[in-house]
């Protein structure tokens, strides 16, 4: 399954941007209390670099070191840490199944929205297993898109659901990791697996424009469109009609999104 892997969303700047906004407090509050000054942390999927930054000012002076798949992002991400002034962040390229440090390097690490992209998690988590000390953390959160819901119970998002879902399932994904995370965990070889959940919710106007109108840029203008109606999975006009639901979404007062996941924190 590995070698069919596509990243479903891509890294067009409306993904981003909503990569962006992540942070330790709105996407790894389950993590937190084990973010100690000194720890040395791998942040595996790490993008824009937002939350691998918060963690390194939350243990610093330990390392943190962000590794991603695509180099271009990890370029953005190390100018960002720079901007910031977070000089014990770094950021690198490279593969989620062969993490490129040697055993036992770190005390914690961390993938958020990086397991359900994998057409091998077990494999993935096996390797984060690895780099992690003895009685150190691996620790990971996936969303369950099938759980998610909102209103106005518009037939454009109901269609956005299904493609999204086939789309990340034609590129070996599995959009609804977060359910599986446990039982991902306990499959790579961990003994003790403490599981959890929580909920992205979004309603306030910037917050519809935020999630909406990143949502309604994808289909239009990203490669989420086009390579759903190269596969046969939607056409011309159903991408359209996404992108206007959700452009219809946002402009509603009435507008509410709730989107849950699933967190894990498995010991080494």
């Amino acid at each position: 399954m590995a070698s069919m892997e596509r990243y479903t969303l891509g890294h067009h700047p409306s993904v981003l941007r909503t990569h962006s906004w992540r942070t330790v407090e709105n996407s790894a509050a389950y993590l937190s209390p084990y973010l100690l000054a000194g720890c040395r942390v791998l942040d595996v999927g790490s993008g824009p670099g937002t939350i691998t930054t918060d963690i390194a000012q939350r243990v610093f002076p330990g390392d943190v070191f962000g590794l991603d798949a695509s180099e271009s992002v990890t370029q953005q991400a190390t100018q960002r840490a720079a901007g910031l002034g977070v000089d014990n962040a770094h950021f690198l390229a490279g593969s989620a199944y062969e993490l490129p440090f040697e055993d036992n390097s770190f005390d914690i690490v961390h993938a958020h929205q990086v397991l359900q992209h994998l057409g091998d998690p077990v494999a993935a988590l096996r390797e984060m297993r690895r780099v992690t000390k003895p009685g150190g953390i691996v620790a990971a959160r996936d969303v369950v898109y099938g759980s998610a819901s909102w209103y106005p119970l518009l037939p454009g998002l109901d269609e956005w659901m299904r493609v999204y879902q086939e789309l990340a399932r034609s590129g070996g994904g599995e959009p609804n990791g977060g359910r599986f995370l446990k039982a991902w965990a306990l499959e790579a070889g961990f003994a003790e697996v403490r599981a959890s959940a929580s909920v992205w919710g979004f309603s306030e106007p910037d917050e519809r424009e935020w999630w909406g109108g990143a949502w309604a840029e994808r289909a239009s203008s990203s490669n989420w469109g086009p390579d759903a109606i190269s596969q046969g999975i939607a056409t011309e006009t159903q991408i359209q009609q996404i992108a206007d639901a959700w452009t219809a979404w946002v402009a509603d007062p009435a507008g509410w999104y709730a989107m849950p996941h699933g967190e894990i924190l498995a010991v080494a």
